[in-house]
């Protein structure tokens, strides 16, 4: 299957690692700045491959079946649209987009060429997620009680410096968007995707370079009769602290934790079904980064999906709803109020300004 990369800066490597692992044919990648590529290239054996610094050019004379599009997250968008127009199948980096209606264009542009999209949360296949998921399924944990996503991280100066585009508005949002989406997206998807109701705060405490927050608080009402807790941040001194991810259930609870939900920290169930130490010694990994192992085994569902004309095991429409919770919770703290679900034409731009001076 005939692959092209499309952006080639901090999370490239797993895109490029996890094509390598499922044997597809690397026919192009593509940035705007070369030395990048060339960066990439000689780290990962990719000297061959043909470099672009325009995507559109890549596509008519590569002709992919299989695009990453791996840029700053608002271009994302316009890249997909362009792939799928190509007819291109395309795996997005999160955010799918940085809006409502551009996450609705793709999904609908994507029905309409026959192709598909899959939304880069890769760490719904953690070997810890995926044994959490399977109780849930199972119905094990009874009746859902409430769930808690924590992000407790750190991101400098430094960090921002590398790349003028991070916390601002038009190409990125603040750290619920970037950093804590995966795990915003796991508490959604395991407390049954369907939400009424979002109250939250969000802050700017110790970033002023940055246009948009760097801690978010939220209380979501799910409609199951649920709910759920959201803490992120990127003001934890001196390093990354954590992620967790705890489920509540009247018949059991699971704890998911370690740099990004890695390891299973609590397994507690009623039914007795499994040893709890062997659980925990055997649904852990110790990944070298917080992106962790889930590239390889998303990018190798993604491929069988396209052999086997079915959806990918995350959608289009599972990366529009971890955008829309982010987008919710930005609006209930922009506007002060409860802010009831689905959102409609909501997106990042509509909170430019919301941390200038006497703005907040």
């Amino acid at each position: 299957m005939k692959y092209a990369l499309i952006g080639c800066g901090r999370i490239s490597p797993n895109h490029i690692e996890a094509a390598k692992n499922n044997g597809l044919e690397f026919v192009g990648m593509c940035d705007i700045v070369y030395e990048a590529m060339e960066e990439k290239a000689g780290k990962f054996g990719l000297d061959a491959v043909r470099k672009y610094t325009d995507y559109k050019e890549m596509l008519q004379k590569e002709k992919p079946e299989l695009v990453a599009i791996a840029t700053e997250s608002g271009k994302h968008a316009a890249i997909a649209l362009d792939c799928i127009e190509a007819g291109c199948n395309v795996i997005i980096e999160k955010p799918i987009a940085l809006s409502i209606d551009d996450a609705d264009a793709i999904i609908k542009a994507a029905k309409e060429k026959g192709v598909l999209v899959c939304a880069n949360h890769q760490n719904r296949f953690n070997k810890s997620v995926q044994y959490i998921r399977k109780a849930l399924e199972e119905g094990r944990f009874g009746k859902l009680l409430h769930g808690a996503a924590h992000i407790r991280w750190n991101r400098g100066k430094s960090y921002y410096d590398q790349a003028p585009w991070r916390g601002t508005w038009a190409q990125d949002g603040g750290c619920l968007m970037n950093q804590c989406i995966h795990n915003i997206d796991l508490l959604r998807w395991m407390m049954g995707d369907e939400i009424d109701e979002v109250m939250a705060y969000t802050d700017q405490l110790a970033h002023p370079y940055l246009e948009a927050e760097d801690l978010g608080m939220a209380l979501v009402k799910f409609s199951n009769g649920s709910y759920g807790l959201i803490e992120g941040t990127t003001n934890v001194y001196p390093k990354n602290l954590e992620e967790t991810l705890y489920i509540f259930g009247e018949n059991g609870t699971a704890k998911a934790a370690g740099t990004s939900d890695n390891i299973i920290e609590e397994w507690n169930f009623a039914d007795n079904l499994d040893d709890p130490a062997h659980v925990k010694a055997t649904y852990g990994e110790n990944p070298p980064n917080v992106y962790g192992y889930g590239h390889t085994p998303l990018y190798a569902d993604m491929i069988d999906a396209i052999k086997m004309g079915r959806q990918p095991y995350v959608d289009g429409e599972a990366g529009k709803r971890a955008l829309e919770l982010v987008l919710a919770i930005y609006k209930s703290a922009a506007e002060h109020r409860p802010v009831k679900l689905p959102l409609d034409h909501c997106g990042t731009l509509d909170f430019a300004g919301r941390f200038e001076k006497g703005k907040r």
